[in-house]
């Protein structure tokens, strides 16, 4: 059991920079997958950028060479740290966790919104 907090959106223009954080409950560094996914209106919930314990990243094509997930283990945070930023990226961000192996269980937090103008 995990709960998630996000922070950092805001209103930015193009080509600017935001980072979000994600404030876990409790300890991160045996949570299997972290991650951060994002849902525009009308569109479906996608991936972003996810994080393993042991520090491998994933990135979506459209985001990659732009936008670099970290984690700070002592302070149970998770970063995205977004640059280049497009109208696109423009959504409700929300931060993950997958806990367990054989079967795995998702937490989510409420979300953030990030709101990218031309």
């Amino acid at each position: 059991q995990v709960q998630l907090v996000e922070s950092g959106g805001g209103l930015v223009q193009a080509g600017g920079s935001l980072r979000l954080s994600c404030v876990a409950s409790r300890n991160i560094f045996n949570i299997n997958t972290m991650g951060w996914y994002r849902q525009a209106p009308g569109k479906q919930r996608e991936s972003v950028a996810i994080i393993t314990s042991g520090g491998n990243t994933n990135y979506a094509d459209s985001v990659k060479g732009r936008f670099t997930i970290s984690r700070d283990n002592a302070k149970n945070t998770v970063y995205l740290q977004m640059n280049s930023l497009k109208p696109e990226d423009t959504a409700v961000y929300y931060c993950n966790a997958k806990i367990g192996i054989i079967v795995s269980n998702n937490y989510w937090g409420q979300g953030t919104q990030v709101t990218v103008s031309s």
